[in-house]
């Protein structure tokens, strides 16, 4: 049996970051879920590209060949992910993204900093 040799450098650098907890994962899985469809990630993307930081429902059902219900229930799944939040004026609703969820995400795969050489 060779032994190990424990002095010899690791061959990876540790974790930098803090690791993500079963709980989180959980939770971070099913706002992936909800991305995972190609119409709410338009729609996300959509919402997110808005000069005026919103967007009317009545916009966003002209691009997609889908009827308004369709529309509506994608709009719903990213509202219980918390990626968007909605507010009623009238008629109609005005949708926007909850910035602190985009900005968890974008987080979970933030390179380190680099040292400088």
């Amino acid at each position: 049996m060779e032994l190990e040799d424990v002095t010899a450098p690791a061959c990876c650098a540790p974790l930098s970051g803090p690791v993500l907890g079963e709980e989180e994962a959980v939770e971070l899985a099913g706002v992936f879920k909800a991305l995972s469809d190609p119409v709410r990630l338009r729609l996300l993307n959509m919402i997110a590209s808005a000069e005026s930081g919103e967007v009317c429902v009545c916009d966003l059902t002209g691009p997609f060949d889908l009827t308004g219900p369709t529309i509506s229930h994608h709009l719903k799944v990213l509202r219980q992910a918390g990626l968007i939040d909605g507010e009623r004026r009238g008629t109609w609703v005005y949708y926007r993204v909850v910035p602190e969820r985009l900005t968890r995400l974008s987080g979970l795969f933030a390179l380190p900093a680099l040292a400088s050489a």
